[in-house]
């Protein structure tokens, strides 16, 4: 589906008045439709919050400010020379002679190199053209320098239109490398290894050995601020897409953080990982991490979980704090949970915001929250047994934590706002609940919740919401079909008539007649596809 018409259809519920967009290259690899998630439900309160562009929602989180660097460009091309044959400053292949000729560099790590000082300097601009190039012969590249200031940062690009890609080898650590950078940008690239292993897998035919040219890790960060990533594809690393943590005021957009050996996300950097500000996320897909990627095809294999020493979330942190918005996101098919925020500090001022989710086939939760939170417009689907006699998954992998599709987590002094979603799902509960005290609250509103057999006693239907919060909870104009209980007002005797109820083949859009249609559950534009 085309993504401007996708949005076109939806705007019919969303006013734009006064808000901006800004037009940014695509990542060619990104063929899915992000934007076809985008909820058209008519909804009422806030109309405003649920435009598909993100960007005019009153209580929306703004990019990372960027402007037109004031440095140096330099440039980066398959055909350039080395350092001493280039200087960098000119696009153009070098000649085949001479030294310090106005040429590209031949290699992103000559301007980055492992050892050494860095050939370029805060608020430059790395310009990068087609072709693939390695990263990690002879380590991996130094932190890119951090911009001057927030307005000026320091940029690492894919020349507009190609897609360069950088293809970590050697076992390095890390292809991209802020550790400890910051005011920096990063765009239309491909990240990724040249190896088909999985980093410590226990399977010797799936472990990396030193001779693979494979790389550990797409893009780390530690102690980050005012970076934006946008139009990335970071794949088929040995371990983790991103290994990030620290982090304050993150923007990133269309990025895909697909087929990485243990984690998508990983926010586990070991001391100060705990990250504040603004951490947005739009428009990404996040899939079957914990499974490696065969290099020939792209197809996911080797899938693991934390029951033979692998991990699989698709989003994972530490303790952390920050306003967290991921919004208009396609996680799917990840070895543990899809989303795992259940780190939240649960401070007053922390607080995420799930917009326009489709969460599906995650083997643990889809999606996993603590503190103050607002879910809404999402498709959460919980066929937590997909990865049955699959790969390397283990019986006691599926459905972790009762397999419930959504978990909240409450500490007090807490507000959590579940509603017009539609969820459906295996494991025991559709909504679950845990910790917290009578301070907190838990509005569950408007929302559709399709029940199935309990994975784990086929003979027992799952429940709409279950667990051992304190909190006072809430319910309105919720209607569910097929669950082992009817919480408040919530209507149960009406089947909702969607498009597939099956966990297999789930499609949320109502039929014609549906009593769902305008009062309850997500109504999304299209179907973003399942791979």
């Amino acid at each position: 589906m085309d993504r401007g018409n996708s949005i076109s259809i939806c705007r019919r519920h969303c006013s734009h008045t006064g808000s901006t967009h800004r037009r940014t290259p695509r990542l060619a690899l990104a063929a899915f439709a992000f934007a076809s998630l985008a909820a058209c439900a008519d909804e009422t309160e806030p109309a405003t919050e649920l435009c598909p562009s993100g960007h005019s929602g009153k209580s929306d989180l703004p990019v990372a400010a960027t402007a037109s660097a004031g440095g140096t460009t330099y440039y980066v091309r398959a055909d350039g020379g080395d350092a001493r044959q280039c200087n960098g400053r000119v696009d153009a292949a070098y000649s085949g002679s001479g030294a310090a000729d106005g040429c590209a560099w031949n290699n992103p790590a000559i301007a980055l190199p492992a050892s050494g000082p860095a050939r370029i300097a805060g608020g430059d601009t790395l310009m990068i053209g087609a072709g693939t190039y390695e990263i990690g012969d002879g380590g991996p590249m130094q932190s890119i320098p951090s911009g001057p200031s927030r307005a000026n940062p320091t940029r690492l690009l894919g020349k507009p239109g190609a897609t360069p890609k950088l293809v970590g080898i050697a076992g390095t650590h890390r292809v991209l490398n802020l550790d400890g950078s910051s005011n920096v940008e990063i765009g239309n690239l491909e990240v990724t290894d040249n190896s088909d292993c999985v980093y410590k897998h226990p399977d010797p035919a799936a472990a990396c050995a030193g001779s693979m040219p494979w790389a550990r890790v797409g893009l780390y960060a530690r102690a980050s601020s005012n970076v934006w990533l946008h139009d990335l594809d970071i794949h088929g690393l040995a371990a983790r897409g991103i290994n990030a943590g620290g982090l304050r005021d993150w923007t990133v957009e269309r990025v895909k953080l697909n087929r990485n050996g243990t984690a998508g996300w990983d926010g586990n950097i070991g001391d100060g990982g705990s990250n504040s500000g603004r951490i947005v996320l739009r428009e990404v897909e996040i899939a079957w991490n914990g499974c490696g990627e065969r290099v020939a095809t792209g197809a996911p294999w080797a899938c693991w979980a934390q029951q033979t020493g692998g991990y699989g979330d698709g989003l994972g942190t530490t303790d952390t704090g920050g306003q967290w918005l991921i919004q208009d996101a396609f996680v799917h098919h990840n070895t543990s949970d899809g989303l795992d925020l259940r780190y939240m500090d649960g401070a007053d001022a922390t607080r995420v915001t799930l917009r326009r989710i489709h969460a599906v086939a995650n083997a643990g939760n889809q999606v996993k929250v603590k503190g103050n939170s607002l879910i809404e417009n999402s498709v959460l689907v919980g066929n937590c047994s997909y990865f049955k006699h699959k790969f390397f998954m283990t019986d006691r992998d599926l459905c972790r934590a009762d397999g419930s599709t959504l978990q909240l987590v409450m500490t007090g002094h807490d507000t959590a706002i579940v509603r017009h979603n539609t969820i459906s799902g295996e494991g025991a509960v559709q909504i679950g609940h845990s910790e917290g005290n009578p301070t907190d609250r838990i509005q569950v509103r408007n929302n559709l919740v399709i029940g199935s057999p309990y994975y784990l006693r086929p003979d027992n239907l799952t429940a709409f919401s279950g667990g051992r919060t304190w909190a006072i909870t809430s319910y309105a104009g919720n209607i569910a079909w097929h669950v082992r209980d009817c919480p408040g007002d919530t209507v149960c005797d009406q089947n909702p008539h969607l498009a597939n109820m099956t966990l297999a083949a789930f499609d949320a859009q109502p039929l014609a007649g549906s009593p769902a249609s305008g009062k309850a559950g997500a109504v999304p534009c299209g179907k973003a596809p399942i791979r």
